[in-house]
């Protein structure tokens, strides 16, 4: 039963106590953060100022929400997909936190919409999106708010793609900042989060030994890099499927065999797609696959994977383990779905570890900041993070794990700036 209040509707308020152990352990990874978080508690940037944050309600995200709150921000926090929210840190944001949350696990389609809603009746000045539903509404229900927006960020490829096809159609009034684009976000939450938490939810929902089998990752961006990767360390021989001639030829480059999807169907034990696109595993790929394949999604939203399709073929469908959907097709193979296709990092276990999202969400932290800090003097559409605020966040990344590296002399850096010195 989830508790309804003026200001929440979680799950389960006495689930508090668990929560917020959780949250202060994934704090002990996020060092970053923490910095931005004192210094914000010092300057309050956001102060007086409403932000809607729209996110998987993690341990780590509640880190972000605490440090926005501390910066003296009035959050309200809305989970961005039906599967990612951990009950027990929404409870603690709210008993702990006095935090305005709208997120349980396993909430239908209508009150996820219902949330998203709520959430933009909140009139924010600033928006955190996951995947641009927030700003998506925003601009083709809400358009009255419009002129109220300072800014929003966005952390997902999936989002930054909704977001560049709304800023070409003119519709994109305001700054968007492309935090997914910054190189201490995508080089490491896309390769290595995704990678380690990908392998770490199929694991956890089928109990299966991965060494051995067949891995096929759909999808060679920074996300599937990760999950290639990690399956190979794992002794799975890995196939990767693509569409763009550059990244199937870096795959092969890697060590990976590549082919079409059509072909690699018949081969795959185990199907990951991280591609942020559309029916992805489509009907007749569904009924080439062999008698007890796994297939999960790690792009965005469920619909990479074409469940539809596969009901269609299937005489019937159960639940075999918490999870795990099993659909027996005509022929009496049966292919297990993790997740209901939707992440199966986070709807299977508990998404990218601290220390990961510990630079995404300084990111996040500093984007918002400099929103704020830029008010009125940026253009419309779509930014990106100054690269010094990038070389500062891993700046300090390396500082907390006791990492020293070089620096560029005088002489190597008038080096770097003239042309005149050759061989």
């Amino acid at each position: 039963m989830s508790k309804t209040a003026s200001k929440c509707e979680i799950k389960d308020i006495s689930l508090a106590k668990l929560g917020k152990e959780r949250i202060e352990w994934a704090a002990v990874d996020m060092p970053v953060l923490k910095l931005i978080q004192q210094r914000f508690e010092k300057e309050k940037p956001f102060k007086g100022l409403r932000v809607s944050v729209c996110a998987h309600v993690t341990t780590e995200t509640a880190n972000l929400a605490l440090t926005l709150k501390a910066g003296g921000a009035d959050c309200v926090l809305i989970a961005s997909n039906p599967l990612s929210t951990q009950d027990d840190v929404a409870a603690s944001l709210v008993h702990d936190h006095d935090m305005s949350v709208y997120a349980i696990k396993g909430e239908d389609i209508p009150t996820y919409h219902r949330h998203v809603n709520i959430a933009l009746d909140h009139k924010p000045h600033l928006i955190i999106d996951d995947g641009s539903d927030l700003i998506a509404t925003l601009l083709q229900e809400r358009q009255d708010q419009v002129k109220d927006i300072m800014g929003s960020t966005e952390e997902t490829t999936t989002g930054i793609t909704r977001l560049e096809s709304m800023d070409r159609d003119g519709a994109l009034t305001f700054p968007a900042m492309c935090v997914n684009n910054a190189q201490t976000k995508h080089l490491f939450d896309n390769r290595y989060g995704t990678g380690q938490s990908t392998l770490d939810g199929i694991v956890r929902a089928t109990n299966r030994l991965l060494a051995g089998r067949t891995v096929v990752v759909l999808g060679y961006g920074w996300c599937g890099k990760g999950a290639a990767m990690r399956a190979r360390g794992m002794g799975s021989n890995v196939i990767v499927t693509e569409v763009n001639p550059i990244k199937a030829v870096e795959a092969v480059m890697d060590g990976f065999r590549v082919m079409p999807i059509s072909e690699a169907a018949e081969l795959g034990d185990v199907f990951i797609t991280v591609t942020g696109n559309r029916h992805v595993i489509d009907g007749a790929h569904f009924a080439k696959m062999k008698d007890g394949a796994i297939v999960c999604n790690s792009g965005h939203f469920d619909l990479e994977l074409n469940l539809e399709a596969l009901e269609q073929l299937s005489v019937n469908k159960r639940e075999s383990r918490n999870l795990v959907d099993e659909y027996t097709l005509k022929n009496g193979n049966k292919i297990h779905v993790l997740g209901q296709g939707r992440l199966v990092n986070l709807a299977c276990a508990e998404g990218h570890p601290a220390s990961v999202m510990d630079m995404s969400f300084a990111n996040q932290a500093l984007s918002l900041e400099y929103l704020v800090k830029n008010q009125g003097k940026l253009s419309k559409g779509l930014h990106t993070l100054p690269e010094e605020v990038d070389l500062e966040i891993a700046t300090l990344k390396l500082k907390s794990m006791g990492v020293n590296i070089d620096k560029l002399s005088p002489e190597m850096i008038e080096y770097m700036n003239s042309w005149r010195t050759g061989t």
